[in-house]
C-alpha cells in the first residue's frame, strides 16, 4: 500500500492539487498511509477522524439532517464527509470512508459494508460515492477500504 500511497502523492505534486481526508472505520489509517509518504506535506493538508456519528456533523460538516435521514452508512454520508474535508481542510481533493468493519452489524448494514465518497474541486462530477462490499476480518475490511480511497484518489489526479 506504500507504493499506492507514494503515487498518490506523486501525482497531487505533479497536479498541483492539495489533499484531505476523513474517516469513520478506519480511524486515520488513510491519513496515516499518506503521511508515511516522505513529502507528503506539500500536498496533504490533513485529516478528520470523525468516528461517532455525532462528530460527523460537529467536525465533519454534514447536515444533521442527512445523518438522521439516511444514516453514517450511507453513500450520501460518504460525499458529504468528503466534501466537508476539503471545505475544513483547505484542499482541492478529498475522500472520505465510512462504513462497517464488523464484527456486528451497523445500522442494518453487515460487516465489509463501505461508501468511499469524494469530492474534487472544478471536476465533474465533482462528488461522488461508491459503494464496497469488502470480506475478511476486521483489519482486512480496514486496509481494503484504505486501499481503495488511495486508487480514487489516484484516479482524482488524473493519474493512469
Amino acid at each position: 500500500m506504500s507504493e499506492l500511497a507514494g503515487a498518490v502523492i506523486a501525482a497531487a505534486v505533479s497536479a498541483g492539487q492539495t489533499l484531505a481526508t476523513a474517516e469513520s472505520l478506519t480511524g486515520g489509517l488513510l491519513g496515516a498511509t499518506l503521511t508515511a509518504v516522505a513529502g507528503a506535506s506539500t500536498v496533504y493538508r490533513g485529516g478528520l477522524i470523525t468516528y461517532a456519528t455525532d462528530l460527523k456533523a460537529s467536525l465533519g460538516g454534514v447536515p444533521a439532517e442527512l445523518l438522521e435521514r439516511v444514516g453514517a452508512v450511507a453513500p450520501d454520508t460518504a460525499r458529504a464527509m468528503a466534501a466537508g474535508a476539503a471545505a475544513r481542510c483547505g484542499a482541492q481533493v478529498a475522500v472520505a470512508l465510512t462504513g462497517v468493519a464488523g464484527p456486528g452489524i451497523q445500522e442494518g448494514h453487515p460487516a465489509g459494508t463501505v461508501f468511499c465518497g469524494w469530492y474534487a474541486a472544478g471536476s465533474a462530477p465533482g462528488a461522488g460515492a461508491e459503494r464496497l462490499a469488502l470480506g475478511g476480518d476486521r483489519d482486512a475490511i480496514r486496509r481494503a477500504a484504505v486501499a481503495d480511497a488511495l486508487i480514487r484518489l489516484h484516479c482524482l489526479l488524473g493519474a493512469e
